[in-house]
Order: structure tokens, then C-alpha cells, then sequence
């Protein structure tokens, strides 16, 4: 019986990707990160019969030896744990390259001594930088504008040498832009919502002219199941995006609109990057990903854009899903 790791498992889209493999009758080791409060994360506010039914196992990516033991006699791995606000990673860098590098490494040795069946790495689009054309497929040249994006540029360059030196079976996947229930305010989207919330008329934001492709976190969980199954897809990169571009200030006001508030929009320099790591455009080709996976977007174009946000906005009136949200200052 196939027996998956979902590292990160605590997290955004990991909480999702548990809950949907349980779903599809897999069994599921959830990993979630030590922390002194005993927290598992978004795994405590799932559904009780899923919960009781996966198999929670708290660590660090970090520790080699402590990934080689909770990864013994499972099938398939799904690597989500990482280090990833971009802000952040300006400030700590080698905790970037500590995590999202070496933390690759051991679950990438832990899968070769282990002969796991399949490991999926979990990379970003923003490993590509500004897009030099439109779509970006797999093969657009990399130029990675942040630590963050250069840790998880290393951590894909590791895991493609793994399988051409030990034909180790992985899928490097590369999502554009997730986004849905659960995901944390330092993404766009949340932060958006949140503000909205709050102040009614206002939203302070870095820049606005930015575009992004974003996918639907039950896309993207679709995606990352698919290139699971043994024998898919092996030594390949694949982008998970819904081919749909659309810039932060268009973004906003497709929001403010779907909320019912007229909102204006302040623009606070310490929410932008650099100049020179700004990430300009992104928009992503998943045509690869449609021809090896059989995938397709159920979110796609405007239209699929508008009703993820619906669902976004939905998730977010619930005050108890707000009430884990803290609002005021801008954090990192």
C-alpha cells in the first residue's frame, strides 16, 4: 500500500494536500516543524475523522538522521517544508540556505538510502526572476533576484542531480503563486482580505504594477498528487500556474469589488523589495504539465481567478477562521 511523507505538512497548501490524499484513500505521514506549544499547525483545524486517521510526526528537515527515520517505509514523498517569505530572507539569509538547501539534501539522501518510489520537490516561479518572455515554461532561464529564490534554485539544481547521479525517480514542481484558505498575510492575496476587513477602505501594499499568475491552492494540491504516482514524470520540472496574468493593483480592486467596499490603495515602501530583486512579471505555460500529468486547472483564466477569490473571501468571513489572524503592523 502506498504510504506517503507530506513534509510541511502543518503548513498552507501542506494542510490541503494531507487532507486530499486522506480523501483519496492514501496513508499519510504529516509532518509538521518542533515547536515548543505541542501546534500542528493547520492540521488542528481540519476535520476530526482526517486528522485522526493520519499519523503526525513533528521534526526538522534539517536533522538528517531524524528525516531518514520518519521517512522509513514510506512509498512516496511530497517535500512542502520550507523557509519562504522573500522579505525575510533579506534579513536571514543562511537560515534560507540552512532549510530550504540542506533541508532538500536530507530528504533527498533519506529517499536514495530508503529507495522511496517517488519524491516530489516542491521549487517556486520565483527561481525564473522577470519573466524575459510570455509564458514562462520550464526551459525560461533562471535568475534567481532574492536569497529565497536562490536557496530553492540550489535545492532544484540538487534534486536533478540526484537523478542523474543515483536515477533518482523525483518531479521538480514549480507552482505560481498558490493561494486560498489558509495561507498566511504575508501573501498578497490574504493580506488583501485581511485589510479590507479592517480599515474598509484601505490597503497599503508594496508595488502595485507587479503582475503574477495565480493558481488556486486545490489546483496546485491536484498538480503535486499527479506528479506523485510512480513512473510519472521522473527527472522532469513542471510548472503549476493557471496561464492567467493579472497585475497587484488589478488584483486589489477585483477584490475590493467582490468584497462590496470602495477602496483606495497607500503605498508604503517598506512592503516593496529592492529594485533590483523585484520580480517584474510572471506568468506561467502548463502546457507541460497538462501534457505529462493530465492535469487542468479548475481555476483558470479570469473567470476561475474570480471564483478562487470568491472562495477565498468566503473561507475568510468565518470568524473563526479569522480569529487566527493577528491584524495591525506589517511583519516580515
Amino acid at each position: 500500500m502506498e504510504k506517503y511523507l507530506v513534509t510541511g505538512a502543518d503548513g498552507f497548501i501542506g494542510s490541503h494536500l494531507v487532507e486530499k490524499l486522506v480523501r483519496s484513500g492514501k496513508d499519510v505521514r504529516a509532518m509538521v516543524h518542533y515547536n515548543s506549544f505541542g501546534s500542528n499547525g493547520w492540521l488542528d483545524n481540519i476535520d476530526k475523522k482526517i486528522f485522526d486517521s493520519i499519523e503526525i510526526i513533528s521534526g526538522d528537515i534539517r536533522d538528517a538522521e531524524l528525516m531518514k527515520d520518519i521517512a522509513s517505509d514510506c512509498t512516496n514523498i511530497i517535500h512542502l517544508a520550507a523557509m519562504m517569505s522573500i522579505p525575510y530572507s533579506y534579513k536571514a539569509p543562511r537560515t534560507f540556505i540552512e532549510t530550504n538547501v540542506m533541508g532538500t539534501l536530507n530528504i533527498l539522501m533519506a529517499a536514495k538510502d530508503l529507495n522511496i518510489q517517488k519524491t516530489i520537490i516542491t521549487s517556486t516561479s520565483e527561481v525564473y526572476g522577470s519573466a524575459k518572455y510570455v509564458p514562462m515554461s520550464e526551459d525560461h532561464r533562471l535568475n534567481a533576484q532574492s536569497p529565497y529564490a536562490a536557496s530553492k534554485t540550489a535545492a532544484d539544481q540538487l534534486s536533478l542531480s540526484f537523478y542523474h547521479s543515483f536515477s533518482l525517480p523525483i518531479t521538480i514542481i514549480r507552482p505560481f503563486n498558490t493561494y486560498g484558505p489558509r495561507q498566511s498575510t504575508r501573501a498578497v492575496i490574504p493580506t488583501i482580505i485581511t485589510q479590507i476587513k479592517e480599515s474598509r477602505n484601505l490597503i497599503k501594499l508594496g508595488s502595485t504594477h507587479t503582475t503574477r499568475d495565480f493558481s488556486y491552492v486545490e489546483d496546485t494540491v491536484n498538480g503535486l498528487i499527479l506528479a506523485s504516482k510512480v513512473g510519472i514524470a521522473e527527472g522532469e520540472i513542471l510548472n503549476l500556474g493557471n496561464n492567467f496574468e493579472i497585475s497587484i493593483g488589478e488584483t486589489a480592486n477585483l477584490i475590493s469589488d467582490l468584497m462590496g467596499f470602495q477602496t483606495s490603495i497607500n503605498i508604503e515602501e517598506l512592503r516593496k523589495r529592492p529594485d533590483e530583486s523585484e520580480v517584474d512579471r510572471l506568468w506561467s505555460d502548463n502546457s507541460r504539465s497538462k501534457m505529462l500529468l493530465g492535469w487542468e486547472p479548475k481555476y483558470s483564466g479570469k473567470g476561475g481567478f474570480i471564483n478562487g477569490l470568491k472562495k477565498t473571501i468566503e473561507w475568510f468571513d468565518d470568524p473563526l477562521n479569522l480569529s487566527f489572524y493577528r491584524f495591525g503592523n506589517y511583519s516580515i
